[in-house]
């Protein structure tokens, strides 16, 4: 079975990129912090290649993971550059990696893991370093305080805590707000987006009053930002 995250993705993927202003900005600050210039880097959830359009420098070895076909036929092709159609949780992947990447990194992916902290522990292992953006359960807060629904995303704090387990690392937890010009906006942006994840747990008549009573101009976000190295290195 696909998950439904991966259909969302790849069925909005040719209109990704229009509405995700946020997530290449979140890619710009992650990458902007990373100041090794490392030369072998392994991207996970690389989706339409937000991480690699940030990166200034020459590289030898770039390889992006995402699970959504269609979102590795928009990645960007160059030399040095390859991208792999595969869950990054799959063991399958591990056989196709390096033994060692100068830098993991991944922006706005993380979240959808179903073991966040056994995927760290195991890449952790073959990275030198590594930077990771996660949303987090701040994330559409007035959404789900209005619904009664329970958030999927994981808390900024806990996160932090276990990822300190496997990296020496320093971490910033960041809010945005994206304004909109009605409610509708909003919520297609979601939809859009990807950012909910594909999951579609109100009714229609619950989604319908959802966005007429939505009471701000804007849907905030919350993003966990970790830079660091692993313990192991």
């Amino acid at each position: 079975m696909i998950a439904k995250h991966i259909k969302e993705f790849s069925k909005n993927a040719h209109s990704y990129d229009a509405y995700t202003s946020l997530q290449q900005e979140i890619a710009h600050y992650l990458v902007s912090h990373v100041h090794s210039k490392p030369k072998s880097i392994l991207d996970l959830g690389c989706g339409s290649g937000a991480i690699l359009k940030q990166i200034s420098w020459d590289i030898e070895c770039f390889l992006g993971v995402d699970s959504a076909q269609n979102m590795c036929e928009l990645h960007p092709q160059q030399e040095n550059v390859d991208v792999i159609c595969e869950d990054f949780e799959s063991p399958n992947l591990l056989s196709q990696l390096r033994t060692s990447y100068e830098l993991l990194i991944s922006s706005s992916a993380l979240q959808w893991a179903n073991d966040i902290e056994a995927l760290i522990a195991q890449f952790s292992l073959r990275c030198e370093e590594g930077a990771f953006a996660i949303f987090t359960d701040k994330t559409f807060e007035t959404i789900y305080a209005m619904s009664g629904l329970a958030t999927f995303l994981p808390n900024a704090q806990a996160l932090a805590m276990m990822f300190e387990k496997y990296f020496a690392c320093h971490y910033e937890v960041k809010t945005f707000r994206l304004f909109f010009d009605d409610n509708l906006s909003k919520f297609r942006y979601i939809k859009k987006s990807g950012v909910s994840g594909g999951e579609k747990r109100l009714s229609v008549a619950q989604t319908k009053a959802l966005i007429q009573n939505y009471p701000h101009e804007y849907l905030e976000f919350e993003v966990l930002f970790l830079w660091g190295k692993p313990k192991s290195f």
